[in-house]
């Protein structure tokens, strides 16, 4: 198997929910407790968090004790900050050859999305897999070695989509029944989650 990682980015200030959304209590522990515990049954040698706002907290509730943990400073300039430190961190301390990029909000990815993002990877030899839910990409994306590069270079609240939308030749694409995973950034998202929506 490919040598594999998964990067958590879990560093946000959680402006739009009001309270950091990484504590939400769901199900008896913290949302970014359910992430991680789920990530931890994928296809992966290891698992990398990045934290910012609310990092002592976060280190407090959440059992990242067998995980690497990465504090970016500069999380308040949004998503490319922590993915530029977060692959830096994977670069130098694992031997990964690809990395799963993964939300810390969206406690909800089928079961069968990472193993089959990895199958397609492997197949189509191509540089990233996307995951597409019925008709819209979403998350988690599968990005090999060769791009890691590419998306430290970003800057920002650009995520991978828009380097991966601008470069199709690179992005295998794989489609799965299910509706998108929710982000939850609002106090509706987060209600909906409570309710079971």
């Amino acid at each position: 198997m490919t040598p594999t990682s998964a990067l958590v980015l879990a560093a946000g200030g959680s402006s739009r929910l009001g309270q950091p959304k990484q504590l939400l209590e769901w199900k008896g522990k913290p949302l970014l407790a359910h992430v991680v515990d789920a990530v931890r049954t994928w296809p992966v040698e290891s698992v990398a968090v990045v934290l910012g706002a609310f990092e002592a907290e976060i280190l407090d509730a959440v059992d990242l004790e067998d995980l690497l943990v990465v504090v970016n400073l500069e999380w308040e300039e949004g998503i490319a900050s922590s993915l530029r430190v977060g692959l830096d961190a994977l670069s130098r301390e694992t031997r990964s050859e690809r990395a799963f990029i993964v939300l810390g909000d969206q406690p909800r990815i089928p079961a069968e999305v990472p193993a089959g993002l990895a199958a397609a990877m492997d197949a189509s030899g191509k540089p990233a897999a996307v995951p597409k839910y019925r008709y819209q990409r979403a998350n988690p994306v599968l990005v090999d070695r060769f791009l890691w590069s590419r998306l430290m270079s970003l800057e920002g609240d650009a995520g991978a989509a828009r380097l991966l939308q601008a470069h199709p030749e690179w992005v295998e694409e794989v489609r799965f029944d299910h509706p998108v995973p929710r982000d939850i950034d609002t106090p509706g998202d987060a209600a909906d989650l409570q309710s079971g929506r």
